[in-house]
Order: structure tokens, then sequence, then C-alpha cells
């Protein structure tokens, strides 16, 4: 997971995406609008990840905390990271609470529990996202 967030500050998502397994899966909960609820395999995490450094520039991720579980490679990780909005300069203030399965060095599954209501403000894209909830909106 370290791994994972230094190569994220350093806008690598190539490399972000090259730590999964190929048929790894990535799952966001929270997820609404327009954002995927569930990627299946490298490729499309790394479809997923392309445009990220250009929507919101990360600098920082100043605590990990890593809790243990009963299965030696799954994890459960809470951290922060603190940046801003490519497109409106706001500031970029993310909690994530992520539960991590490992198996011979790739990740095998990831859920990320975010706040997309906080991104979305972020980005200058909530009204977008509200948009998108709306009833008969077809979304």
């Amino acid at each position: 997971m370290r791994r994972l967030l230094d190569l994220v500050l350093a806008k690598d998502m190539d490399a972000v995406a090259d730590l999964w397994a190929e048929d790894g899966t990535a799952e966001f909960p929270f997820a609404s609008g327009a954002s995927p609820r569930r990627l299946a395999g490298r490729e499309e995490v790394r479809a997923y990840l392309t445009g990220f450094p250009e929507v919101f520039d990360v600098r920082e991720i100043p605590a990990i905390t890593v809790h243990t579980t009963e299965r030696a490679d799954t994890a459960v990780v809470e951290y922060h990271a603190n940046g801003h909005s490519v497109r409106t300069g706001e500031a970029y203030r993310m909690d994530y609470i992520v539960v991590i399965t490992v198996r011979d060095g790739l990740i095998i599954h990831f859920r990320d529990y975010w706040n997309p209501l906080a991104n979305a403000a972020a980005a200058g894209a909530l009204p977008e996202l509200l948009d998108s909830l709306r009833p008969g909106t077809g979304r």
C-alpha cells in the first residue's frame, strides 16, 4: 500500500495499475453518478487511473495507518490525502479507508471507501453528480 501511495504522489498511474494482478479487482462501494462501482482486471484499473493526475494533484499523504486482519493476505488501511483540484484549484482533502488483499505481491482485491460528495465538490463537478442522482436522469 505504501508503494501504491508513493506512486500516486509521483503521478505514475501506469505503475500503480501494474501493482494489480491481471485479474485483480477494485471496488468503490460509495461511488455514485458516472463513477464505476467495480473494475475487473488490471487494464480496467489502468484505464480508470489514466486521467487522475489531470483531475487531482495529490501533494501529500501525511499518515498511513495499517490494521492487520485475521487473514495474512488482507489489511485495512486508513490514510488522508491533501492536494488540489487541477480544474478548480480547490483544496482536495480526502480521507480513505481501503481493504486490500494481496497475493504473490500483487493486488487481487482493493475495496476503496471514499466520499463521492467531497470528491465531486473539489473537482468542481458537484452539480453534475447531484443531477445524476435525480430520478429520471437515466443514470
